[in-house]
């Protein structure tokens, strides 16, 4: 008997990296987090994090607020409603990969 193949295509790639679904977990536990809370969470350097913060805001996945405190910006992101449902899709979808892993074993 055959098994059916495992499909990887349909991970959001968005979600899928490390840092970015360390934003989007971050995001999902603790709620709005601005630049620094979330540099400190993942312990990324600043670069790293802005590259990923930008592609999850480019997805729609994130939205970005800037005031000024003093003199200094401070950017604060949330979670937009398709960021919140990508994120679901993908657990589920790590889910089910778990449920097959455990049942194969």
């Amino acid at each position: 008997m055959s098994e059916p193949p495992i499909d990887f295509n349909g991970l959001d790639t968005a979600v899928h990296g490390p840092v970015r679904l360390g934003v989007l977990t971050v995001l999902s536990l603790d709620g709005p987090s601005d630049f620094t809370t979330l540099k400190k969470r993942l312990d990324v350097a600043d670069g790293t994090l802005g590259l990923h913060l930008g592609k999850l805001e480019a997805a729609g996945y994130l939205a970005a607020q800037t005031v000024l405190h003093g003199r200094r910006p401070r950017t604060t992101y949330r979670l937009t409603a398709a960021g919140k449902k990508a994120f679901a899709a993908y657990l589920d979808a790590m889910r089910r990969l778990l449920a097959a892993v455990d049942g194969a074993g």
